[in-house]
């Protein structure tokens, strides 16, 4: 018993000491800072990894619940002096209502007709994010947004913030992994491969489905909130339509059906994102390197860099039980 709760946890308890590890090995901020929107974005993709990957269920719209994570802790602080945490707690609530309240009619549909319709969601939140007048600042955004405390420490910079992101990052690893291990994971995968099938082997697939889509919800939103305690500013244009398409293409090229893959994922798009940027001749290309990328995987490597890392294991695993006679 002992045995197999080690064997369980050692990944995240080796992911935990790196992660604790890097601000003292990587002194420069710029690095620390593009690991801490890794974390960010790894938190997005672990959910629509479940939604996308085990459900089969894709969604054009978890940028507006990005945005609505992030403008929900940037009104409640600025606007009325609520806690951060309180605002953050309230974005989920929030976001969570929105997702059934979306969710039960838009989970009816199929294939891409979901996906139409949660783009619509998306489009309508982004403008009353512009629209929204003095209560979300419009195109100017919010400003002065307060960070995270932990009594009297203020989450401020990039290394405290890279720590808390990583560690709710590993918690929602952690969470992500004992969903597909159990009862609910198995549901979702019979959902994915026919829902007529999972439906005839009595699995609810509508609560089941709406489940996971409030839940990718949920993971969307406490990102939006770390980001907006993080940066202290937020405007619309960061949770738009582009950024709904790159989360999907982060889950692709990381492998949808594994949620280590949706952090492979992210952490190679993002670093990718981030070097194509800080070149000038190219960094418009940006949104063409994420198209070339999701035809490439989509073409070659469907199953994503997981499958690739899985193979290379089991290959030097082989040649080791060969080698051992």
């Amino acid at each position: 018993m002992i045995r197999r709760t080690l064997r369980e946890i050692w990944p995240y308890l080796v992911l935990a000491a790196c992660v604790a590890a890097f601000p003292l090995v990587v002194r420069s901020t710029y690095v620390q800072f593009v690991g801490a929107t890794i974390g960010l974005y790894a938190i997005m993709s672990l959910g629509l990894c479940l939604l996308l990957g085990y459900a089969g269920q894709a969604s054009l719209g978890h940028a507006a619940f990005y945005g609505l994570g992030a403008y929900t802790s940037a009104i409640l602080t600025t606007r009325y002096h609520t806690s951060p945490w309180l605002a953050m707690l309230a974005g989920i609530a929030l976001t969570s209502a929105v997702a059934i309240t979306i969710g039960r009619p838009a989970l009816k549909l199929h294939g891409h007709y979901l996906a139409m319709a949660t783009l619509g969601f998306g489009v309508i939140v982004q403008i009353i994010f512009h629209e929204g007048g003095d209560l979300t600042g419009g195109f100017g955004g919010i400003a002065a947004i307060p960070p995270l405390q932990f009594g009297s420490l203020a989450i401020k910079g990039d290394k405290l913030n890279f720590l808390l992101i990583w560690a709710i990052t590993i918690m929602a690893l952690a969470i992500s992994a004992n969903v597909v291990n159990s009862r609910v994971g198995r549901a979702l995968r019979a959902i994915h491969d026919s829902e007529v099938a999972a439906q005839a082997c009595g699995i609810d697939v509508s609560r089941y489905k709406l489940m996971v889509f409030v839940l990718s919800a949920t993971f969307a939103s406490v990102a939006g909130s770390l980001y907006a305690h993080y940066i202290g500013f937020i405007s619309p244009d960061p949770f738009g339509l582009t950024f709904s398409v790159q989360l999907i293409v982060f889950v692709i090229v990381g492998g949808s059906r594994s949620v280590w893959g949706a952090l492979l994922g992210a952490a190679l798009m993002t670093i990718l994102g981030q070097q194509i940027e800080r070149y000038e001749a190219i960094k418009d290309l940006n949104t063409v390197v994420y198209g070339l990328m999701l035809i490439l995987f989509v073409i070659f490597m469907p199953a994503g860099l997981a499958d690739i890392i899985r193979r290379v294991t089991d290959r030097i695993g082989r040649k080791g039980v060969v080698a051992n006679g």
